[in-house]
């Protein structure tokens, strides 16, 4: 049986949690969720999920638990899936370009991120976001057109830093008519800009566990 945790340090844990939950019971997935406080609950681990919140205490709070070094080093093991959502994917990426002296990252995904690209969480919004591109669809689930896509104080990618390795997978336009990075892979790193787990719909988290975890 494989492992999920989701990084419990601060955010969204639990939501993601609910929906990797739900497609385990919809599928029979031989797989079982766990919350990650700790470098001992994180070595059960065969994969993790940094959520979205607030990337300057999520990284703080990491380096006061202790839990840093292991979460530096588990991140960069091949053989372990790895997902950052919003805040998730600050704390993973190599450099940050705005606002970088309040997060310590990770390091691991081979970006650029910049902090708060869409201003304040008053111009938060949701984006029907059509990722067919990349998504394999279940077939045992409903296919009900868009993802409907959270931005709440989003970042952006600034640059892919490792053209080679690193995957564009989404992009959307600014209101200036700008392409904004939303999503990227890298190998077995995922990064989105957006909160999956904040809408009622389980099709992205089904299809990190089939790709990445089951590696269908």
């Amino acid at each position: 049986m494989k492992r999920v945790g989701v990084l419990a340090l601060q955010g969204a844990f639990k939501e993601h949690a609910e929906l990797i939950e739900a497609c385990v019971r919809e599928n029979s997935y031989s797989i079982a969720v766990c919350e990650v406080k700790t470098a001992e609950q994180l070595a059960l681990c065969d994969a993790l999920i940094i959520p979205g919140g607030e990337s300057t205490a999520m990284s703080l709070i990491a380096q006061r638990c202790g839990i840093f070094e292991p979460l530096q080093e588990f991140v960069r093991d091949p053989t372990k899936a790895i997902w950052g959502t919003c805040a998730g994917l600050i704390f993973l990426a190599r450099e940050i370009t705005s606002d970088a002296q309040l997060v310590k990252p990770l390091g691991a995904l081979s970006v650029a991120v910049q902090r708060n690209a869409f201003g304040r969480q008053s111009h938060s919004f949701v984006a029907q976001c059509d990722f067919s591109s990349f998504m394999v669809p279940n077939p045992k689930l409903p296919q009900n057109g868009p993802f409907p896509t959270v931005f709440i104080r989003a970042p952006v990618i600034d640059r892919v830093l490792d053209p080679a390795n690193v995957q564009i997978l989404h992009e959307i336009q600014s209101p200036a008519g700008h392409s904004l990075v939303v999503a990227v892979r890298q190998n077995n790193i995922l990064g989105t800009s957006f909160h999956p787990e904040l809408a009622d719909d389980n099709r992205f988290h089904d299809w990190f566990l089939r790709e990445f975890v089951i590696k269908e």
